[in-house]
């Protein structure tokens, strides 16, 4: 995958990978930013069942701008339509380091999934990332620190993973807590960006674990942020897998440097129960995150009335 830091070097990605009429995917937010392309056609966040609509617009490659949503939609549509998808990410998230992408679906209360998407190339650009509320700062570089953390132990951890994982969770607890003191410091901004590259590639080389497993049941069903839900649910899964991988664990929080609570504090996420979230549920969500794919490469099997626990200390 092609990797470029700054937005004016995204024309000649484009022109390296031969796309000439790319639909634009973007958030709301970021439909009237300056791209130094033309696209052939505009998307903003859709239903899933609109997917098909998008692609038969999606000329001859997609670019997606935004956050993990936006991402995960230009991911889907990729899939759809086989064409090479170019990132421009505005969080921390990682999104654009994986085929694999979830679109919600409302009216399941679930978020349905799916794999394929044809990654090429992301490009970097640290001044998106300026006006990015400080809940989102914190809860999409939470979702990266949790990469990290999970690449280093989940099933078929590898060198590679454990290098980027090592980087990554080294910037994201040097840099987050000065991103989230000085908001509009670039420079602090660009380390962070530059540990959640880190944090995605660690992904994109290893799986994710439990702690993902629980966020994703969490987020899937109530609609909830995912960055979020990795800040709340990180420290179970660290605490849990700590008997059966003792040194990664160990090295990951030495090298983070910080409480991984202390920097899950830093966005005021609260407790599970302050987003609404009814307590007699614990038990169905326990069990569906059990099913997912992070659930089963965990270092040490987790059961539904574990998970439950696990859920219950954070409620």
């Amino acid at each position: 995958m092609i990797v470029r830091w700054g937005l004016r070097e995204l024309p000649g990605v484009l022109a390296e990978l031969r796309i000439g009429k790319p639909l634009l995917v973007a958030s709301d937010r970021w439909q009237d930013t300056r791209l130094g392309i033309r696209p052939v056609a505009r998307w903003s966040e859709v239903p899933s069942e609109r997917i098909e609509a998008a692609a038969k617009q999606a000329g001859d490659g997609i670019v997606a701008l935004g956050g993990g949503s936006a991402i995960d939609l230009g991911k889907a549509i990729s899939a759809e339509a086989e064409l090479p998808l170019v990132s421009v990410p505005t969080t921390y998230a990682g999104a654009e380091w994986t085929p694999y992408f979830g679109v919600r679906d409302p009216e399941r209360r679930m978020k349905g999934g799916g794999a394929g998407a044809h990654l090429r190339g992301a490009v970097y650009e640290p001044e998106l990332t300026l006006t990015l509320p400080r809940q989102e700062t914190v809860g999409t570089a939470m979702n990266a620190l949790a990469h990290c953390a999970e690449a280093m132990y989940a099933e078929g951890h590898n060198a590679a993973g454990d290098a980027h994982a090592v980087q990554g969770a080294s910037l994201i607890g040097e840099w987050l807590p000065k991103v989230v003191e000085q908001p509009q410091d670039l420079q602090a901004r660009t380390k962070l960006l530059e540990g959640a590259v880190h944090a995605g590639a660690a992904l994109g080389a290893s799986m994710l674990a439990l702690g993902h497993a629980m966020a994703q049941a969490l987020g899937g069903r109530y609609g909830l942020p995912h960055g979020a839900m990795n800040a709340l649910t990180l420290p179970q899964a660290l605490a849990f897998n700590e008997q059966v991988a003792l040194d990664a664990v160990r090295r990951f929080r030495e090298e983070v440097g910080v409480d991984v609570e202390e920097l899950s504090a830093l966005g005021g996420f609260g407790r599970l129960r302050d987003f609404g979230i009814p307590e007699a549920d614990l038990p169905s969500i326990a069990a569906a995150t059990v099913e997912r794919a992070g659930a089963k490469a965990n270092p040490r099997p987790a059961t539904a009335s574990e998970v439950e626990q696990l859920l219950h200390n954070i409620y």
